[in-house]
């Protein structure tokens, strides 16, 4: 594992560095917008979304508005996503689309009845879902202050792994806000606006939400509402490109953690 990330670290080009460092920084002044813009290029198809965002992203100052209107612009078709969309009995699943060449991850997730995440942070990266079927529930809280390092934990499940030293204490989590998303509905969340949990509420009903994170990042931490408990957690797909991942554990579970 650490070679591996020697290895991602060795190949990012200075490039790729001063994008990452410039999403960054725009997390801390970017809010989100709520309707496409007007001269922003249409989207028809699921594939002319992904074409529409390897082009924003190939340069070092990516305008992310502009992203925000391409995922706003894209209508739900099923046909074009049902194939990454693959369900779970018992948890909600990540489901990898495309790669972005390291520059960002878009992904499907699928929401069983009753599936729901923790609240987890997104790595200072910008996060935007939109929904493709049914509806979800957002809660957000507010970012809290460290206070104190509790005993850390080490664990997976099929979405997350925590790790050793990465568990922290903090006060109660305040929400500040929720609100239900429906089809082709986009939610925009950074670090600096706070913290999530996502859920489908029905019991009766799935639901299929579309993902872009970037940059990509593969750990977050997730967050116990009551007791402030903060644990940093590895990100894994439950399928890529349409097809089943197999993880092979060696650790002992002692505790699980979700994410969304």
């Amino acid at each position: 594992m650490v070679l591996e990330r020697l290895k991602m670290s060795l190949s990012k080009t200075d490039t790729d560095l001063d994008q990452e460092k410039y999403l960054r920084e725009a997390t801390r002044h970017f809010y989100g917008i709520e309707k496409p813009l007007k001269y922003g290029p249409s989207v028809e198809t699921l594939n002319d979304l992904i074409q529409a965002l390897y082009a924003e992203f190939s340069t070092n100052y990516v305008n992310i508005e502009m992203v925000n209107h391409l995922m706003l612009s894209y209508k739900s078709n099923p046909k074009e996503w049902q194939k990454f969309a693959k369900f779970d009995r018992y948890k909600y699943t990540r489901n990898l689309v495309d790669t972005g060449n390291g520059k960002f991850n878009l992904m499907i997730l699928c929401w069983g009845e009753g599936h729901g995440s923790t609240i987890h942070d997104h790595s200072d990266s910008h996060c935007f879902m939109k929904m493709l079927k049914g509806e979800l529930r957002e809660i957000r809280y507010a970012m809290p202050t460290t206070t104190t390092t509790d005993i850390a934990v080490e664990g997976n499940t099929s979405n997350t792994t925590s790790t050793e030293s990465d568990l922290e204490r903090h006060e109660s989590l305040d929400e500040i806000g929720q609100r239900t998303m429906s089809s082709n509905d986009v939610a925009y969340i950074n670090d600096n606006l706070g913290l999530h949990r996502v859920e489908n509420t029905s019991h009766s009903d799935t639901a299929v939400s579309l993902h872009l994170y970037c940059p990509p990042f593969d750990s977050c931490s997730v967050f116990e509402k009551n007791s402030g408990q903060r644990v940093k957690c590895t990100m894994t797909f439950w399928s890529k490109y349409g097809q089943k991942v197999t993880y092979v554990y060696t650790l002992t579970i002692t505790q699980r953690c979700k994410r969304t």
